[in-house]
């Protein structure tokens, strides 16, 4: 695939401080897009990173068909560049642009636009352990009308984002509160789709969480309001007598490439593996009586983030004394030694540049 590439006169990356890093707020020189129209793909090109003209009624900015994922870039103990699972990330996106009725990205596009960013900036890949190069690709709609209707043309982007750790706690266990008169999503909803609306409906109860000292919201079910179902930015997870439980991918969550990851090491490490419903009266039961070991969040951006505290109701519970467990790390250690080439690759997960 033939991409034009114009390069930027002058790097900005002197700008960047490497030692200091935070999540999303320092942006590669270059960024990748190409546009659709009459029902086929055009020329893709590789420019330096900018400012893109829009007009007042684009349409995704009055309808939200919108769509992007997250996806990671990794500097290798040898040197080499690690993308961890991109035909994952692929599938996910495709499932989501269905979901909007945005057209199909092909495979050879998505990873031929990342692989020519990433190279071409690959000098923004962060050396230090624990940083890497975020990757965004993203699709909008780019017709412009006030109608309700489906977008006749669409931008696929790709940007990236030299990046720290996610959350300030790091590795160190986050403190949450469930989600109480809010629902972010229900079965047949948007719950399982990678689109700003989805987002944007857990904005205010973070905000009201971080304000009471909590990290995140752990969301409840929208039809009872009692069976967990994920964190604002993560899948969920519990240690329980030894078992790995999570809720279902039923329709209302996302389906997580780290939590899918997880499961699939826990099989192969003979862990056994729930997927089902759990609701917040349970894990709370379950603490009290000593059989919850562990809790921690799955996603892209933290990878794994332990869970030291839960509140519901006015009740707090403390997990594992409000410490990262065993198995959390594990889980940490191995997924982010295959990251930076320091373990074998078990499942043939990286894509090595």
């Amino acid at each position: 695939m033939n991409i034009e590439v114009t390069k930027r006169k002058r790097s900005r990356i002197k700008k960047v401080d490497f030692n200091n890093l935070e999540f999303g707020v320092d942006f590669s020189d270059h960024m990748f897009s190409v546009r659709y129209g009459e029902g086929k793909w055009g020329a893709p090109k590789i420019e330096p990173y900018g400012t893109i003209k829009i007009e007042p009624s684009l349409c995704s900015l009055h309808y939200g068909q919108v769509v992007f994922e997250g996806l990671k870039a990794f500097r290798t103990v040898t040197g080499k560049i690690n993308l961890f699972r991109p035909d994952k990330y692929h599938e996910r996106f495709n499932r989501s642009n269905e979901r909007l009725c945005i057209p199909f990205i092909p495979y050879e596009l998505f990873i031929n636009g990342i692989k020519e960013l990433v190279l071409l900036d690959q000098a923004w890949i962060p050396e230090k352990k624990g940083c890497s190069l975020y990757i965004r690709p993203f699709i909008f709609a780019t017709d412009n009308f006030l109608g309700v209707r489906v977008s006749y043309t669409y931008n696929f982007t790709i940007i990236t984002s030299p990046v720290g750790a996610y959350y300030k706690e790091g590795l160190n266990p986050v403190r949450l509160i469930t989600s109480g008169e809010y629902v972010r999503a229900a079965k047949g909803g948007l719950g399982a789709v990678k689109t700003p609306a989805n987002y944007a409906a857990s904005l205010l109860p973070g905000e009201e969480a971080k304000k009471k000292g909590f990290t995140q919201v752990l969301w409840l079910d929208a039809a009872e309001n009692r069976y967990i179902e994920e964190v604002g930015t993560m899948n969920i997870a519990f240690i329980i007598d030894g078992k790995l439980v999570t809720p279902p991918l039923e329709g209302s969550i996302l389906p997580g490439v780290t939590r899918d990851s997880v499961i699939s090491l826990a099989n192969h490490w003979g862990i056994p593996v729930e997927e089902r419903q759990i609701s917040i009266e349970e894990v709370f039961a379950k603490a009290k009586d000593g059989s919850l070991q562990e809790v921690f969040g799955t996603g892209t951006a933290a990878v794994i983030s332990p869970v030291g505290w839960i509140q519901h109701a006015g009740e707090m519970i403390t997990i594992h004394n409000g410490e990262i467990g065993p198995l959390s790390q594990k889980f940490y250690d191995e997924i982010t030694g295959m990251h930076y080439g320091e373990k074998p690759d078990l499942f043939g997960w990286c894509l090595t540049l």
